[in-house]
């Protein structure tokens, strides 16, 4: 038995394989970004054939970086930038063009054509999802529609459809010599193609959006003792290593960060920004535009299932501002910029770049800033980057609450964005409510780790999981009631600006 997990965590815009111990701790890891692709306004893709080059260099990379060869790898457990979208020739392993990402809006036509018969919650009830150009089965369906070898590819059998964990696993077990094709639920529930309830493909909404059964992996348990191979011994581990664990990524970090009962959340703060609340083993459907998904699945056991919403855009906004508007050099440089003004000086942004995620999915939106006098300042433009981001997840916090029931008593927070404490302080005083920082905050990597770890008995339990966890700090709201209840109203203000501006 290896002393080792391996999680591969395939995210938006890096990939890397980071090593854990038995205590969930950071053995080494290795890095890689992949380009980013916009070939039109609202359209981004990704070369998958550079990801899967990426993912060898990067779990290669960790073990140079470490001293470990590959057979003191006990399993590896993979977590993905969910809903991206590819279709690869079965024969060869080349894809018939670029996946479309899922911050990609190319399908908006597609999605209101669909819902003319049934309106957005068309398939809600059985998948848990509203038409949107989120989901993984419109995308597909545009590709079928638009890329004629894949069409072709598909009428002979040929094709094959995956989410990035598909297309990867798929890969290490040995691609076109036998590779395993096969999805998690939790990537799965993400397609708008799965019926939450029977954890299958449904044959109603497959042939409402004409895409044939026979292209689509193999649904499986997100961690899973029956194991879907071994990496090839010619490949990146020089080693046969099991790959036994995925999750979507929200719903990896759900996982490492021990919400294991019904009633904990917890919030990502990535590209974009996704909080996600442990509902058990019943699925709770929304009414108030949360998603109904599945958290995880341990092989023989029931599904545990969450409400997630999803905001599009975090830490992409501060890119944003470094990028596009060259108002910092560094990302890390928004803290102290920020912390120059006492406020926002009234100032609010709603960054609706492609509209608007939960709990509004407003496809017409766009971004707005409001409030702007001759008194602001990049100190105030900056600050309001930042609270963009709390105050978002202030909307699906209290739309979670309404749909579940439950109130929250704390948020457990992660991702890259989870450094800038000013960021930390107000998302606390905006929610009112503590907000706690583990000890790892890569948890979307040892939630990955985790689910191989339990699949393959190195791990006992849950219990073990729930003990690996530490707290770093927690940030108790200070603001008060009265300064909270006019800063959200003037947040709903600014949220009311950026609807219907396309028509």
């Amino acid at each position: 038995m290896g002393d080792y997990i391996g999680a591969l965590d395939l995210g938006t815009t890096s990939s890397r394989f980071i090593v854990f111990d038995r205590r969930g701790r950071i053995v080494g890891s290795a890095q890689k970004e992949h380009e980013q692709i916009f070939p039109k306004p609202g359209w981004v893709e990704h070369n998958p054939v550079e990801i899967w080059e990426n993912t060898g260099d990067v779990m290669r990379g960790a073990l140079a970086k470490t001293g470990l060869k590959g057979s003191d790898i006990e399993a590896v457990g993979i977590t993905n930038q969910r809903e991206t979208t590819l279709v690869w020739d079965s024969r060869t392993g080349k894809p018939y063009m670029n996946a479309i990402v899922w911050q990609d809006t190319r399908t908006d036509e597609m999605c209101n054509r669909l819902a003319e018969h049934g309106g957005q919650n068309r398939f809600r009830d059985k998948t848990g999802l509203p038409l949107s150009t989120y989901f993984a089965g419109p995308k597909l369906r545009w590709i079928l529609d638009n890329c004629e070898p894949a069409r072709k590819g598909a009428e002979k059998g040929q094709a094959m459809f995956g989410t990035v964990e598909s297309w990867i696993i798929w890969w290490l077990t040995g691609g076109p010599g036998g590779g395993s094709h096969v999805t998690d639920v939790t990537n799965a529930s993400r397609t708008m193609l799965m019926n939450l309830e029977n954890l299958s493909w449904d044959e109603q909404i497959l042939n409402a959006l004409n895409i044939p059964e026979s292209i689509l992996p193999r649904i499986v348990p997100s961690i899973d003792s029956d194991t879907w191979g071994t990496t090839r011994k010619d490949g990146p581990l020089g080693a046969e290593v099991p790959v036994c664990g995925a999750l979507g990524d929200q719903q990896a970090a759900l996982v490492g960060q021990a919400c294991f009962e019904v009633g904990e959340a917890k919030n990502t703060y990535g590209t974009g920004c996704f909080l996600l609340l442990n509902t058990g083993t019943e699925p709770v459907a929304s009414r108030h535009g949360m998603l109904t998904t599945v958290a995880y699945q341990v092989r023989g056991q029931k599904p545990v299932y969450c409400l997630e919403g999803s905001i599009a855009v975090a830490g992409a906004l501060v890119q944003w501002l470094r990028d596009n508007l060259k108002f910092i050099e560094h990302a890390a440089e928004i803290e102290p910029l920020a912390r120059s003004v006492a406020d926002n000086g009234g100032a609010y942004i709603v960054p609706a770049f492609s509209g608007l995620f939960a709990p509004y999915w407003r496809s017409d939106a766009r971004g707005v800033i409001v409030g702007l006098t001759r008194f602001i300042k990049r100190g105030h433009i900056a600050r309001a980057v930042l609270e963009a981001v709390a105050y978002q997840t202030l909307d699906v916090a209290e739309a979670m609450e309404k749909d579940s029931g439950v109130k929250m008593d704390n948020l457990k927070v992660d991702g890259g964005m989870v450094v800038n404490e000013l960021l930390m302080q107000f998302q606390a005083d905006i929610l009112g409510l503590p907000v706690a920082r583990p000890k790892i905050t890569e948890t979307t990597a040892l939630g990955a780790a985790s689910a191989a770890a339990l699949a393959s008995g190195f791990a006992s339990g849950i219990g073990e999981l729930k003990e690996n966890w530490a707290l770093d700090k927690t940030w108790q709201p200070q603001m008060s009631k009265k300064q909270r209840k006019k800063d959200v109203k003037n947040w709903k203000k600014a949220v009311d600006r950026t609807l219907n501006w396309i028509d």
